[in-house]
């Protein structure tokens, strides 16, 4: 085989690799919101939901000081999002740090008729399997430490004070 057929042959299997066949579409961005900008990074394959690199939405970023690029995921229809101090989340930490999200919801137009602290509801599902546990951050959306019990891509239904989102979070082995 001369060596042109060679290259060609490892182009097509390299491209071959290359296809998204299999799984699962990204969520859809509501088409009035705007997506955050920078970098995204890897995700486990067949997860949704990409970390961004780039400066915080806005809305988002009461109390920071300074640059507000740090890593964060978007929920899929823009009305949370979790910043994440552990990146990359992991099922065991063994260097003395913790799997900590700050979450953030975009605040709401209207205020509710009455002051609760409801607390923020995940439940989560680990992708291609009936797996699937809940935590609760108490207060509603803030910081927390949240960890799966496997590495893979989770995916989050988040339910606080009447509202809700979704997004996917990979977690590595630790």
């Amino acid at each position: 085989m001369g060596a042109g057929r060679g290259v060609s042959l490892a182009m097509v299997l390299l491209l071959a690799g290359c296809t998204t066949a299999g799984r699962p579409a990204a969520p859809a961005a509501s088409p009035d919101r705007t997506a955050p900008t920078g970098a995204a990074s890897a995700a486990p394959p067949g997860c949704g939901s990409r970390v961004q690199t780039g400066p915080l939405p806005d809305w988002a970023d009461a109390g920071f000081s300074g640059s507000t690029r740090m890593p964060h995921v978007l929920g899929a229809s823009g009305e949370i999002v979790a910043i994440l101090f552990g990146q990359p989340l992991t099922t065991v930490r063994r260097n003395g740090t913790n799997n900590k999200i700050l979450w953030v919801a975009r605040p709401t137009t209207t205020p509710p008729a009455v002051a609760t602290a409801d607390p923020l509801r995940i439940t989560a599902t680990l992708d291609g399997t009936g797996t699937r546990v809940t935590r609760e951050v108490a207060g509603g959306p803030g910081p927390s430490t949240v960890d799966m019990p496997q590495a893979g891509c989770w995916r989050l239904e988040l339910r606080w004070s009447g509202r809700t989102d979704v997004m996917d979070l990979g977690y590595e082995d630790g």
